[in-house]
């Protein structure tokens, strides 16, 4: 039996983060919703664990020594009491990389989702949620793929439930390392006067969104911008166009997003920005809650 599962790309719909705790992280307090845009990841038996990378952004992660995607699949073997079972995995690498839009987070937790199927283990979402949290801040977020408000350092997370938001992510075809963008963040001085939010947004309608997010940030907008300058030229691009209600920075970058009224506006946009941009990667897509359950295949 081979399982696909979808990893969908995590949008980071607004951030603020706070000045560096005494172990170099950061707490911060983001809102987290969920793309119809993301890699697939195809888990089929085999003796031992074993991947391969396929796909437009491939050749991005050649010569990385230890994907988290295997990582993720040694974790839950060590979360099964170290019995050992084997799966070739297969990534098609669909989001491009180092952009702010939790690709590997998500892959990693694909992986978990999709092992956990294939090797019919007992494992609910909380336990595969304790298990990500090993593997990365942002991985926990990915394993429901649901709405949630995610403080602490990323590792505490309260589920909301939104409106599917129509909209467009842009990525101008550079990276921006997280750890660079937060090391330019501190040198900046970032981080004064955080305060993380008590509780999630109740939004009945994307107007309702549309109109809470407008008076949120991204606090990562201006290092991100100092490390990948492209970036600037996206969100000036986006915030010019009057069929984007709200464009901002996804993460620590260098993936931009623009909310839109409708479907229509967000594909029409995207096929603006293709037409005038040819090296930008975008993608119009709803946001919200994904069903990225493993499905045979």
């Amino acid at each position: 039996m081979t399982i696909s599962v979808f990893a969908p790309a995590k949008v980071n719909l607004c951030l603020t983060v706070g000045g560096p705790s005494p172990n170099g992280r950061h707490p911060l307090a983001s809102l987290a919703a969920f793309a119809t845009v993301g890699d697939v990841l195809r888990i089929a038996p085999a003796e031992t664990l074993a991947l391969t990378v396929e796909g437009p952004f491939a050749a991005s992660l050649v010569g990385e020594p230890d994907n988290l995607v295997l990582r993720a699949a040694r974790a839950l073997q060590r979360a099964m009491d170290r019995k050992q079972r084997g799966a070739s995995l297969t990534l098609v690498k669909n989001l491009p990389v180092a952009s702010g839009i939790g690709g590997g987070s998500a892959d990693a937790a694909a992986a978990l989702r999709g092992l956990t199927e294939l090797w019919g283990l007992p494992f609910d979402m909380r336990a595969l949620e304790e298990v990500a949290a090993g593997l990365g801040a942002d991985v926990p977020a990915c394993v429901s793929c649901a709405p949630v408000l995610m403080t602490g350092e990323g590792e505490t997370l309260t589920p909301f439930a939104m409106p599917f938001l129509d909209a467009v992510l842009v990525n101008p075809g550079v990276p921006a390392a997280t750890a660079a963008v937060y090391r330019a963040f501190d040198q900046m001085g970032g981080g004064k006067g955080f305060a993380a939010p008590s509780a999630p947004p109740a939004w009945r309608s994307p107007v309702d969104a549309v109109r809470d997010l407008a008076g949120q940030v991204n606090d990562l907008t201006e290092p991100a911008i100092a490390i990948a300058p492209a970036i600037a030229e996206v969100l000036e691009r986006l915030r010019t166009d009057p069929r984007a209600l709200v464009a901002r920075l996804s993460g620590s970058g260098a993936t931009v997003f623009a909310l839109a009224e409708g479907a229509a506006n967000a594909a029409a946009i995207a096929q603006d920005l293709m037409a005038e941009q040819r090296g930008w990667w975008v993608q119009p897509v709803k946001l919200g809650a994904v069903d990225a359950g493993p499905k045979p295949v």
